[in-house]
């Protein structure tokens, strides 16, 4: 599962490469997301005809060994075969979202060695990857990254890749049935770069 990706193009050309489907394309008040994102750390996204910044990951309610209440963690990935599912249904059936991403990460390597490995599209230094969102009480609004089988490309690290969005099928995506936004969960089937670095996995966060 995608557990980091980065977002190395600043606002500006984020709304330009929007710019087709938006109506508004100030940022919500919020800090300034980071170049890299980790679950529970803020990022842009494209929701409700505007970009906006939101926190990536549901919040999971957890307990301790004794029943205290623990910090809640944050759920970042919903897999195509889930989305079905009371946690994700009305998320997935009423608020989708498109994630601006330069690219994506998996960890490869041995136990306790991993690196991180990172994936994109060939010749986009900016694509959509599909996602919705919702409202929560301990983040205000947060978002997830829809799953799906991985393509060739990042089969050989992770069973399971983030569905890419294609320009031409953003509006069905963000506005159309549910149903037709399901057909888009596909495995990327373009050309996609690996980009292997020494970068430990386990790195800052």
């Amino acid at each position: 599962m995608c557990n980091l990706y980065k977002m190395s193009k600043s606002q500006d050309e984020v709304a330009r490469f929007f710019d087709a489907i938006a109506q508004d394309m100030s940022v919500a008040p919020g800090g300034n997301a980071p170049e890299e994102i980790y679950p529970g750390y803020p990022g842009m996204v494209l929701a409700e005809g505007s970009l906006q910044q939101m926190v990536w990951g549901f919040p999971l309610q957890r307990k301790g060994a004794k029943g205290q209440p623990l910090k809640p963690k944050p759920v970042n990935n919903a897999r195509k075969d889930k989305l079905k599912s009371p946690f994700w249904r009305s998320s997935f059936e009423n608020r989708r979202c498109l994630i601006p991403v330069s690219a994506f990460a998996e960890a490869e390597g041995a136990k306790g060695a991993k690196t991180r490995t990172w994936f994109s599209p060939k010749d986009a230094p900016l694509f959509a990857i599909a996602g919705f969102w919702r409202d929560t009480s301990e983040w205000d609004r947060a978002y997830t990254m829809v799953m799906t089988d991985a393509n060739d490309t990042v089969r050989s690290v992770h069973d399971r890749m983030p569905v890419i969005i294609a320009e031409s099928d953003w509006q069905t995506w963000l506005t159309a049935e549910p149903s037709d936004a399901w057909d888009l969960c596909q495995p990327f089937a373009g050309q996609m770069l690996v980009d292997r670095s020494d970068t430990p996995w386990a790195g800052r966060r």
